[in-house]
């Protein structure tokens, strides 16, 4: 068709008359009922969960089976029965449970877990590139899995859905944190988190003005805060002012200044992500020792090695230590500290996927439509597709595009 004939079209009508006739065929595919697994975490301290019983009713009305273990909820605090009662099957042997169509999980797969899934399986659950072994990949990749890392999905406008989702949590969750570690009952200094007419206000100085270092800024701020940002990216501190509709001090990272808000501050929050999986040391030890005593570090980057050199990686358990006078907590899974908000905000992602994978009749049919989705599969079918892991674990690379276009 001449592209005068085709003036008029809408343009998903163009890219629909553009299309090979059997492509479009092959995408109007009958619906497919799924049975969806929700099996109990078994990676450390982490409680939340992929599915909530409010999204296993919508999935179980749309014609979907739920098989949840038993316990899988109780770190969030959904019971068994708050399951059964949406319409899930619970499920008392992790064998069978480990035979459905999608495996939903939060934290990577275990080899143990590997072991247990059924050949041409679809996983959706965490990736974590920086602690992943190559015998990981190798198992899954003679299983034939179809995997997503959740992590790097992606929505409508571009944004990487769950990491800014669990971000925001972690932002106002950092402020909540450090008010009670600034309290008597946590023998902190005593201090009231943002203060009260006739008293200084707690001051809070944020390393990184990404998504953590926005809303952190937004709890403090609306708690009456004084509150100074850092980051390297001008771009990222003229983003965090316009989103905040309101003036803040901002400041690209110079030692001098940095330091300067440090020797008064209350409060000091890393979190500063890397692309290339680890966050440069901004805070050197020198800097920390002159914060004032019983101050407090929250640093959220701990997982890709933290920008506070005093830094150590600590658990919900036994959450601080103190270091040069200063009070430092460094969880790195601060979401599963609020593990039932943090699985609602997971469920409110995953639903309408496990939907969409059921309308479009399966994976493959999904991905060509949701680039989005598609941007979170490493491995397709028992072919690595992520060109990163297969020049670190040297391992053979296929590009996911063409493996998808080939078989529509």
């Amino acid at each position: 068709m001449s592209s005068t004939s085709m003036q008029g079209f809408s343009e998903v009508a163009k890219q629909a008359l553009l299309q090979p006739q059997e492509s479009l065929l092959k995408l109007k595919q009958k619906k497919q009922e799924l049975v969806i697994a929700i099996p109990k975490e078994t990676s450390f301290q982490e409680k939340r969960i992929a599915i909530t019983p409010s999204s296993v009713e919508v999935l179980v009305n749309n014609g979907h089976e739920v098989h949840v273990e038993a316990g899988a909820g109780e770190g969030a605090r959904f019971s068994d029965k708050k399951y059964s009662d949406a319409g899930a099957q619970i499920i008392y042997d992790r064998k069978t449970l480990f035979q459905s169509d999608v495996l939903m999980k939060v934290a990577p797969p275990s080899m143990a877990e590997i072991e247990l899934m059924k050949p041409g399986q679809t996983l959706i659950s965490a990736l974590n590139v920086s602690s992943l072994k190559v015998e990981t990949v190798k198992a899954l990749v003679a299983k034939k899995i179809t995997a997503l890392g959740y992590e790097y999905m992606k929505d409508d406008d571009g944004s990487y859905m769950v990491v800014r989702s669990m971000s925001e949590i972690v932002g106002n969750t950092a402020i909540l944190i450090a008010a009670e570690y600034l309290s008597n009952s946590k023998h902190g200094k005593g201090m009231m988190f943002g203060g009260v007419t006739g008293i200084p206000s707690t001051e809070v100085v944020i390393l990184g003005a990404g998504t953590v270092g926005e809303f952190a800024a937004r709890a403090a701020l609306s708690l009456g805060c004084e509150v100074k940002v850092f980051d390297d990216s001008l771009y990222r501190l003229r983003r965090l002012q316009g989103n905040l509709n309101q003036r803040v001090f901002t400041s690209v990272i110079q030692p001098k200044v940095l330091l300067k808000a440090l020797k008064t501050c209350d409060v000091a929050i890393g979190a500063i992500r890397a692309k290339n999986g680890s966050v440069p040391c901004v805070v050197n030890a020198e800097m920390v020792g002159q914060m004032p005593a019983d101050s407090v570090i929250i640093d959220v980057s701990i997982d890709q090695g933290g920008c506070f050199e005093t830094s150590h990686v600590t658990n919900h358990d036994v959450p601080v230590f103190m270091k040069n006078n200063v009070i430092h907590y460094c969880v790195p899974n601060i979401a599963s500290r609020v593990a039932r908000t943090a699985s609602y905000a997971l469920t409110n992602i995953f639903t309408p996927i496990l939907l969409d994978l059921g309308d479009h009749g399966g994976i493959k049919n999904l991905l060509w439509s949701r680039p989005g989705v598609r941007h979170g599969v490493y491995i397709y079918q028992g072919h690595l597709t992520n060109k990163y892991m297969a020049e670190h674990f040297n391992i053979p690379f296929k590009d996911l595009d063409l493996l998808v276009a080939a078989q529509v």
